[in-house]
């Protein structure tokens, strides 16, 4: 097993290689979070396209089907009863009516989704709070003297 810059696990490393460390692996954090931002943002869009999508076909089957199916589901019903053409009108105009109001209704229910979602609001708080962490940091009190420096070197290898 061997430590993220390739020595060994257990042998020293400088002060210099665990810097390097640190910053490889701090670098490697933000960008892993970064990345994760991007991910939960585009799956928010997709949400949103997707219920944008359903709006849009909900106007169209109401703009396009309304003379078409009007008139067949008119007819049709004055076929089948002996009602007034107007009558057997005004019903095939309201069932094309509750077809679009389904398509709103699905359009809504994704719209919302969208929109409950906090995946970036996640990722950023995560950020503040791994920066916060930082600014805690406090460096180790460093020996005055060379002794003392040698001294502690021995003391953490043995």
């Amino acid at each position: 097993m061997s430590a993220p810059d390739g020595s060994p696990v257990g042998a020293e490393r400088s002060i210099g290689q665990l810097f390097a460390s640190a910053t490889t692996e701090m670098s490697a954090l933000v960008h892993d979070e970064i990345a994760l931002a991007k991910a939960q943002l585009k799956q928010d869009v997709k949400r949103g396209a997707v219920g944008g999508g359903a709006f849009a076909a909900a106007g169209a089957v109401l703009l396009f089907s309304l003379p078409m199916l009007n008139f067949a589901l008119a007819y049709g019903i004055r076929t089948w009863s002996d009602w007034n053409l107007a009558i057997c009108f005004v019903l095939s105009f309201t069932a094309n009516v509750l077809v679009a109001v389904v398509l709103a209704l699905i359009g809504v229910i994704f719209a919302k989704k969208a929109k409950k979602s906090q995946g970036p609001q996640k990722v950023a708080a995560s950020m503040k709070e791994t920066a916060g962490v930082l600014q805690n940091v406090k460096p180790h009190p460093r020996p005055e003297r060379v002794e003392d420096t040698v001294k502690a070197v021995a003391r953490s290898s043995s």
